[in-house]
């Protein structure tokens, strides 16, 4: 009777973990996609419109104002005496 009850808990198991698969097959497959072709237009098209301050070989030099990578002179400092 104890081999019953062992087998009925292994295929329970069993069934549970299919079950869990299962619906992370189905998450899986509800999950918005894109063709390839459109993720590197994309990729492309953001690449050509985003500057990027740190290449200025290719957007050329960048104003002390429009550079997020310039040290700031606004704020201050805390001297102790």
């Amino acid at each position: 009777m104890d081999t019953r009850r062992h087998k009925q808990s292994m295929s329970e198991l069993k069934l549970r973990r299919l079950m869990e698969h299962n619906q992370r097959l189905r998450e899986d497959l509800a999950r918005p996609r894109i063709r390839v072709s459109e993720a590197s237009a994309s990729l492309i098209r953001y690449c050509k419109t985003t500057k990027d301050h740190l290449v200025p070989s290719v957007w050329g030099p960048v104003g002390k104002h429009e550079d997020p990578y310039a040290p700031q002179n606004g704020g201050k400092c805390c001297v102790i005496q």
